[in-house]
């Protein structure tokens, strides 16, 4: 596990759904509809999500889903999804202090598996938190191509 961690200018908190649309709508879903960030999943029992702070501008999210994928293993699996960092923001170790939130939040309610579908272009970012590749590439219409990985919680 990565040991990023709070600091005096970032902080992480949980957040709503519906907080998490205006850095999805610029980083995940550029020029569609507000209506595209809304998840059909979002509100699913066990769902939570979480923000990465400045003071009280809100600059990386994440989503999470007590989902288990098919192909993978684990007694309690979650899945990631619409992790994103404002352009502006990215690079500065937001997204990692997110995750490891969320790891410890997992990892708390006994859960072993966390996997997301991540888009090809951000692939390395997943890898550097511990993430493996399963599977070949696939093509997620109108979004582009992903690969599916997983990082073992316990």
């Amino acid at each position: 596990m990565t040991t990023q961690k709070a600091t005096p200018e970032f902080s992480v908190r949980e957040i709503s759904a519906r907080e998490t649309w205006p850095v999805r709508s610029v980083v995940l879903r550029p020029g569609q509809p507000l209506s595209a960030c809304d998840y059909d999943i979002d509100s699913m029992p066990g769902a939570f999500h979480l923000g990465s702070f400045t003071g009280e501008q809100l600059l990386t999210i994440g989503s999470f889903y007590p989902d288990p994928h098919p192909d993978l293993t684990g007694s309690c699996q979650y899945r990631l999804r619409g992790m994103a960092t404002l352009p502006d923001w990215q690079g500065r170790g937001l997204g990692f202090l997110l995750l490891d939130s969320a790891l410890q939040r997992l990892t708390e309610q006994g859960c072993d598996l966390l996997w997301c579908n991540a888009r090809v272009i951000a692939a390395g970012y997943y890898l550097k938190f511990g993430m493996q590749r399963s599977g070949p590439e696939f093509e997620i219409e109108g979004i582009g191509p992903h690969w599916l990985m997983f990082r073992q919680l316990s």
